[in-house]
This record gives C-alpha cells, sequence and structure tokens, in this order.
C-alpha cells in the first residue's frame, strides 16, 4: 500500500498551528484554487466528527465523506476515508513544537487506489506528483496565514 509523507515547518507556536487546522473552514482555504470544494458538512473538530464534501476536478465531481479520530487540538488528528474516490486512504495530520514559536508540521497519508476506470481517475488526481503539489499548497497556505510578517513601511 502506498504512503505519502510530507513536513514543513512554520514560525507559529504549537497552539496557533493546532488552532488553524482544527477550525472547520480551514479545510477549503487549504485546497487549491484548480479544485472547487463544495462542502455538504463540516462536524467540529472531535473525535468522530465528519466532513463530507464534493470536489470538482473540472466538470467532474468527487464526493467524499471522512471519519476523524485520534484528535488532539494541539497534536493533530487522523482522517479517514469512509467514502470517496480511494479503496482506503488515512491521512494523519501531526504537530510537534520544535522550539521558541516554532512547529513543525507532519503530513503522513496511507491510500490504495480502487481498481477499474475509478482506480484510474484517482491514480491521475490523487497520484505521487498530485500530492506533492497539494501538499507544498497547503504549507504555503498554512505559513500565510500562521507566520508573522514584518510590517512595511
Amino acid at each position: 500500500m502506498p504512503n505519502f509523507d510530507y513536513a514543513f515547518t512554520v514560525r507559529a507556536p504549537l497552539a496557533a498551528v493546532g488552532a488553524f487546522h482544527h477550525h472547520t473552514r480551514v479545510l477549503k482555504r487549504l485546497m487549491p484554487p484548480l479544485v472547487i470544494m463544495q462542502i455538504h458538512r463540516a462536524d467540529p473538530m472531535m473525535e468522530g466528527a465528519v466532513s463530507e464534501f464534493t470536489l470538482w476536478f473540472g466538470p467532474i465531481p468527487v464526493r467524499w465523506t471522512a471519519l476523524h479520530f485520534n484528535v488532539d487540538l494541539l497534536h493533530g488528528f487522523t482522517d479517514t476515508q469512509v467514502r470517496g474516490p480511494l479503496k482506503r486512504w488515512q491521512h494523519t495530520h501531526a504537530f510537534v513544537a520544535e522550539g521558541d514559536g516554532v512547529t513543525r508540521v507532519r503530513e503522513h497519508v496511507e491510500y490504495e487506489y480502487k481498481g477499474g476506470l475509478g482506480g484510474l481517475f484517482s491514480r491521475l488526481v490523487f497520484g505521487r506528483w498530485a500530492l506533492v503539489a497539494l501538499f507544498t499548497y497547503r504549507e504555503r497556505i498554512t505559513r500565510r496565514a500562521l507566520e508573522k510578517q514584518p510590517r512595511r513601511r
């Protein structure tokens, strides 16, 4: 089964990084602009929370339902696809303080493709290159949202 790992640091305290990722509106914000996300349900982030949404890849809608567990407001959570385009998707978000006001964000995804045409589609939009692009975008958005920028004069 394929795994994907991605990590980066953000110049923000652990509590700020945890709060940012636990907010129900952040999911849409972390989606690249070429993918339109329509949220149908987003429970407050807690053990057993459910998120239901549709991802639009151009004219192609992909319905997804995720269940959240191992929810820790400071250190992260795991979401598992209950319904969606892959045979299996489990994504662990982990946040670790690395010093004064610096937090490491670690993303770990275990996934498996379906067979047939659905599997071909999921290999295209959730292939390794697409995951690198997605998590690079999320890194940029997280840093932009949380890192204090010096004021210009």
